[in-house]
């Protein structure tokens, strides 16, 4: 038994790279084709590659992307707001929590691979066909006029998930003529994924899954600890 279970973990555990050649190669395409306009970047050998490209060079990666680095397959596109949220954990969230409650400081939040300097960020993600290959791309969003170049030029399949993103961060897409809203009222005020915007269901009733939480059947002493002293069915 003992042998089987060492057998698992080896065949579960990803073999240690040391260094990636695929996808340093990859990331010198991008740093011959734009220059100073590639920001910063992070190679996880066997796993991923990620480019922060500066912000008035966002369409021109999407370019790069297709044409010299040969991932032409087009992903998704989105954002994130590294704003941490003024309601804290929905989890711990209390029946008084003020509303609206105080923002808090920007520069508490730890934006992740590559960093950023602002806290909207748009993301993209690109693959070579055929290989495993692929490239995840990211540019600061201007905080005070949330604009950026639309990649609609290159792939036309990101003009939904510009969409999305409009109506979801309230980010624009310069060129992008269409950026109508897909799920919400067009007279709704305001943008669902932003960390400002409340969850009201969650605000105001505690998060269902950690009350009243009964216990597994087959619990074993958990379980008779857990019932000890309650109430007979």
């Amino acid at each position: 038994m003992a042998d089987d279970a060492a057998t698992d973990t080896a065949v579960d555990e990803a073999p240690e790279v040391a260094t990636d050649e695929e996808r340093e190669a990859l990331l010198s395409v991008f740093s011959a084709e734009l220059g100073e306009a590639v920001v910063a970047h992070e190679i996880k050998p066997g796993l991923g590659l990620w480019i922060r490209v500066a912000t008035e060079a966002w369409p021109a990666a999407a370019e790069v992307a297709a044409k010299a680095a040969d991932c032409g397959w087009f992903d998704f596109l989105s954002a994130i707001d590294w704003l941490p949220s003024p309601y804290g954990r929905y989890e711990d969230s209390s029946l008084d929590v003020p509303f609206p409650p105080p923002m808090p400081d920007r520069s508490a939040a730890v934006p992740g691979y590559t960093g950023g300097d602002t806290r909207l960020q748009v993301l993209a993600s690109a693959a070579r066909m055929g290989t495993s290959l692929r490239v995840l791309l990211k540019a600061d969003v201007p905080d005070d006029d949330p604009v950026v170049g639309t990649w609609i030029r290159t792939f036309a399949g990101a003009a939904w998930h510009e969409r999305e993103t409009a109506e979801m961060f309230g980010i624009r897409f310069g060129g992008n003529a269409d950026l109508r809203n897909m799920y919400l009222p067009t007279e709704f005020e305001g943008h669902p994924l932003r960390k400002e915007f409340p969850l009201l269901a969650r605000v105001v009733k505690p998060w269902p899954g950690i009350v009243d939480v009964e216990p597994m059947p087959g619990g074993g002493d958990d379980e008779d600890e857990a019932t000890e002293g309650g109430e007979e069915s």
